[in-house]
This record gives C-alpha cells, structure tokens and sequence, in this order.
C-alpha cells in the first residue's frame, strides 16, 4: 500500500550490549581448568615413575635374598664358614686365620678354598647370580700390632694369598679347577687390604680374611670388558711368608 510506512524495532535503551569478546573471568576460568588437566597429567607419570622403581628396587631386594640363600646353603657344608647377610659378606672365621706377621695359609686353608670357592663360582653362574653379581672382593685384615703400613702391606698380600691359592696347582686327591673356573675367577674376583681398620674383639680374630659380595643396582649396566687372552696365569710371586 502506498504511503505505508516501515517501522525498524529497536532494543530498548536499558538492554545491555552484549560484548563480542569472552570475559576476563571466564579467560581465567578456562586457564584454570587446562593447568590442573596438565598437573594431573604430570602427577599421574612420576606417580607411575616413582611406583616402578619401587617395584624394581623390590624385585632386587627379593632376588639377593635368594642369592645370599644359595650362598648359605652352600656354606652349611663346610662348618665354620657363615654368611654375614647384612654386610654381604662370606667370613671363613677359624678356617682361615693367619699367624702374627704371616699371610701363609695352611695345607687345609687351602684345600677348603679350593673345594668352597667353586661352590660359589656355580652360584655366580645362574640366573640370579649372572643378573646382580658385580664382583668379589677378597679383603684381608692384620691385628693393631704393628704400623698402619706395614699391616696395609700384610693383609693386602693375605688377600692376595687366596688367589694364589686357587689359581695354584692343587694337591694330590683334589679337584682341580676348570679353565672356565680359572677366568671366572680372574674377572669377578678383586683384592683389597685394610690394615687394621677392621680390628675385632681379638688379635687372632683381626687375622683374617672376608669375600664380600658386590651386586648391581638396579638399571646398572653391566661394563664391557675387553677380551683378555685366556690362560697364562703365571705363579705365585709372593713368598713363603
């Protein structure tokens, strides 16, 4: 119809505008609501990290129990050899006391170490032994008597002694140690003196020799070794003593 005029409604002028932009507070809101998405996400993995070292480092603790079990076991036939579980340590006790200013084992010394220490070689064979055994160290001890130096010298040759022994060539009715045995021997076994350190209740205790045991962390590499040519293991240079 002609004349008829178009009438554009407009908002009242109370109604607010509303803004295109998102607010301050909802920005925050959202920020909000991402960070602790991220803080769970983050406590949730060192929650598991901190969980499967517990595990592992569980596992370890079980499997060198069992470890030291075995080396127990074996011990229980030879009396006088205990195992000390708490220091990882193997103590011949009275089978292998040393005389005053002496590192000379005896005949029977001797022959028990020849006869125990395999024992303990098929240990470090098995699984659990292959897996956590780092070495063995054979420490030698000298009684107060005497100067820190020359007693550091004395038990170190002690040590040494054991070696000697069995890398020796054994006597008659003895089993002799296999060439595999042998080069077990030369890559697990390490010596060490401590003088009188490790003085005990008695000077004739204090003469003496320990194995202590060694074993992997958990997740330590086991180190490459480079070849060494088997065999030539040359004799003794120490003396009688």
């Amino acid at each position: 119809m002609i004349g008829t005029r178009i009438i554009l409604k407009r908002g009242g002028k109370d109604e607010p505008e509303k803004p295109f932009w998102i607010s301050f507070s909802d920005l925050m809101s959202a920020l909000m609501v991402l960070f602790l998405v991220a803080m769970s996400v983050a406590l949730l993995a060192v929650t598991k990290t901190v969980t499967e070292a517990e595990k592992a480092e569980a596992e370890r603790k079980d499997d060198l129990e069992k470890l030291l079990a075995q080396v127990e076991e074996s011990a229980q036939q030879f009396p006088g050899i205990s195992i000390d579980k708490n220091r990882n340590v193997i103590d011949f006790g009275d089978r292998a006391r040393f005389e005053t200013g002496s590192h000379r084992l005896s005949a029977d010394q001797a022959a028990l170490l020849r006869k125990f220490v395999p024992q303990v070689l098929s240990i470090a064979r098995n699984q659990l032994g292959q897996k956590w055994l780092k070495r063995i160290v054979v420490e030698g001890f000298a009684d107060p008597r005497g100067t820190y130096l020359l007693n550091l010298n004395l038990s170190l040759q002690r040590s040494q002694r054991v070696l000697c022994v069995l890398l020796s060539q054994p006597e008659s009715g003895e089993v002799r140690m296999t060439p595999d045995e042998q080069e077990q021997i030369r890559e697990l076994f390490l010596v060490g003196g401590y003088s009188f350190n490790s003085a005990k209740a008695s000077d004739e205790e204090s003469r003496r020799i320990e194995l202590r045991l060694e074993f992997f962390n958990v997740g330590e590499v086991h180190p490459s070794k480079p070849h060494i040519p088997r065999g030539n293991f040359g004799t003794c240079a120490l003396g009688a003593g």
